[in-house]
């Protein structure tokens, strides 16, 4: 007789959970113990960045391998007299929000390989000589690392599998579309943490081009837009190059700083959103050019083409 297609999806579920966690196995105590070990002897790398680099991995090892799989392979045993996995995954739902540490975490600890490979020969040669050992399968530390980061978009496809594949009346419905949703949700959470984690870095590089004005720096910011402009002077009839940066909640007209020790720019103006209005004027001797009106004052400026124009006035 054929294999109920469900079963065979549980079936990889457990075997790629099998692997997965040999994979966990081999990180925390290959790797992350023997990196650990050579640290205190103080003769490769300070112990505080082995624990940067390997973040909360011991956490996600010991739940994989010590609950999640037990409980997976009992399932499995059991098929034929209770054909479910539904319940066992919303089980495990809540506690893959531990990703989240991991994930956020992941390009710093490649930095910091990088970087310490660099700086200390030892700390490189231990790596690479684990890296040469069967279990390691040809692969490096790095591509390793990866696989925590991939697992949770993969239960979230075998699951909707799963889901797809099972009978109308499977008494596991129930509770395998609730594990679907819940997956779903901490992949969310996952993400968000680190789309949040980017925009926060990216933020940080912005406020140190521009001095790390106090009044400015602020967390709940939001970049939308920046880039060069004109500035047209009416008085004598010229044009000099500025920049803008533009928040949500405020303009900030900058001129760029000659001898750029520090800072990149020079804040000249900060101007709020709120009220304000931005229009086009047509001007033949100085074309794509756009007027913004503030509280604090008006300026007329000048992009490189229409789109550029567009894209501000946006």
């Amino acid at each position: 007789m054929q294999e109920p297609e469900e079963k065979k999806i549980a079936l990889e579920l457990l075997e790629t959970e099998q692997a997965y966690v040999n994979r966990l196995h081999l990180l925390d105590q290959v790797f992350y113990t023997e990196l650990m070990k050579e640290a205190k002897t103080g003769k490769t790398v300070p112990e505080e960045v082995v624990k940067m680099i390997f973040s909360n991995i011991s956490s996600i090892y010991q739940f994989h391998a010590e609950f999640f799989l037990p409980e997976l392979r009992k399932r499995m045993e059991d098929w034929d007299d209770n054909p479910r996995i539904g319940d066992v995954i919303q089980k495990l739902a809540p506690f893959l929000k531990m990703y989240g540490e991991y994930v956020k975490n992941f390009d710093k600890a490649v930095e910091l390989i990088t970087a310490w490979s660099e700086k200390s020969p030892p700390f490189q040669e231990l790596i690479a000589d684990i890296q040469k050992r069967k279990v390691c399968a040809n692969l490096t530390l790095q591509h390793h690392m990866l696989e925590p980061v991939q697992r949770i978009p993969r239960y979230e496809l075998l699951l909707k599998d799963y889901v797809r594949k099972l009978p109308p009346q499977s008494p596991d419905r129930g509770d395998a579309e609730k594990a679907l949703e819940m997956i779903f949700m901490v992949a969310k959470h996952s993400n968000a943490a680190i789309a949040e984690m980017e925009r926060l870095q990216n933020l940080w590089v912005v406020y140190q081009r521009l001095g790390l004005e106090d009044d400015i720096v602020d967390p709940s910011n939001e970049l939308i837009k920046e880039g060069p402009i004109q500035k047209i002077s009416t008085r004598n009839n010229s044009t000099s190059e500025k920049y803008l940066f533009l928040f949500n909640n405020m303009l900030l007209y900058c001129v760029p700083k000659v001898i750029q020790v520090g800072a990149e720019f020079q804040v000249h103006r900060r101007m709020d959103v709120e009220g304000m209005k931005v229009w086009e004027l047509k001007d033949t001797e100085f074309p794509h050019t756009f007027l913004v009106s503030a509280k604090q004052r008006t300026l007329e400026l000048q992009a490189r083409s229409e789109e550029e124009m567009n894209a501000w006035i946006k």
